[in-house]
């Protein structure tokens, strides 16, 4: 049984909903939870049968979203550091973190340390496809100046992560580019992608609307335009059901249209919300870490959870090294 570490104070809502998707996943599969945080606020959240079920690990420091992310190695009782040592002394299994992303990725990196051959870890993500599936896209944040290297690393990154976590036999792998055609990027992408051509995997170029229409399963960039894909794609999601929302309530027609439109508008909400698979998972550390949204719900912590499990429960780290020694 795996031993998740989460940590329970590092979210905008405090520990109620952390607690909450921790009581939840327990209840759908078996796992050993640990949460480190304050002991007495946990206990009050908790369903009184559970508590001898859960380790509780005391502390009430927090980085908070104001800290600086380099913060973290200098408060050594802060919750997400004592989280990140349960990992790195192998006390715990994987991480489940809602707080400072940059503090997360920060402590998994330096002290659970990274994989041999993977210079810089990678934050990657889910997009939605029109065959309802999913893209993952990487670097989606994690590092803002990206060399070649780094882009073909995470090219690995994502290609293991395909394989062992979602289940893809024949992934295909692209870079994001202004244009699909070889000519076209800016000369890092150009020399990764000369670089990634060592992967049979790699189809080569791909533009941003290729995330979305399911031609390719692993997408590459750097944590600049990354997230500006993430945070945009959010946005015209947003927009868009409100826009829907607004005009089925300015006219009786669409009004009575929307009740037959209610289950296409409930798939599209489930396709788009983060909440729905949890969290991001570090990708290139010496370990399971999974960094879930600030704002994150039960739901959302729950399926962390579940995410934490299957990570830890795969051969993605070892696949990493032996593919990047491979293609290298």
């Amino acid at each position: 049984m795996k031993k998740i570490a989460i940590d329970a104070m590092g979210g905008d809502f405090g520990a109620a909903p952390i607690v909450a998707g921790v009581v939840e996943a327990l209840k759908t599969q078996p796992f050993e939870a640990i949460l480190v945080g304050d002991e007495k606020e946990i206990i009050k959240l908790l369903p009184s049968s559970l508590i001898p079920k859960i380790k509780i690990i005391h502390c009430t420091d927090v980085i908070s979203m104001h800290d600086h992310a380099t913060d973290a190695l200098k408060k050594k009782n802060s919750t997400i550091y004592v989280a990140t040592e349960l990992v790195k002394n192998k006390e715990a299994d994987a991480l489940v973190s809602a707080g400072h992303s940059g503090a997360t990725m920060s402590l998994a990196t330096l002290r659970v340390g990274r994989i041999n051959g993977i210079s810089r870890p990678a934050i990657a993500t889910f997009m939605p496809t029109v065959d309802g599936r999913r893209t993952l896209v990487l670097d989606v944040g994690a590092n803002v100046d990206c060399k070649a290297e780094h882009l073909f690393q995470f090219g690995i990154l994502g290609l293991a992560y395909a394989r062992e976590i979602m289940g893809i036999k024949k992934v295909k792998v692209g870079i994001l580019a202004n244009g699909e055609e070889e000519t076209k990027g800016n000369e890092i992408t150009k020399e990764a992608s000369k670089m990634l051509l060592s992967m049979p995997e790699f189809i080569g170029n791909v533009e941003g609307n290729n995330i979305f229409d399911g031609s390719v399963n692993v997408v590459v960039c750097d944590g600049f335009v990354g997230n500006i894909v993430l945070k945009t794609s959010e946005g015209v999601a947003d927009t868009i059901g409100k826009f829907m929302k607004s005009h089925i309530k300015d006219s009786p027609f669409a009004s009575f249209g929307a009740v037959f439109m209610r289950k296409v508008f409930s798939k599209l909400k489930q396709q788009i919300d983060y909440a729905e698979y949890g969290g991001a998972p570090l990708l290139g550390v010496n370990g399971a870490v999974i960094i879930s949204h600030g704002k994150s719900n039960s739901k959302a912590i729950k399926n962390a959870i579940f995410q934490a499990i299957a990570f830890a429960n795969s051969n993605v780290n070892s696949q990493i090294e032996t593919t990047i020694k491979a293609y290298s």
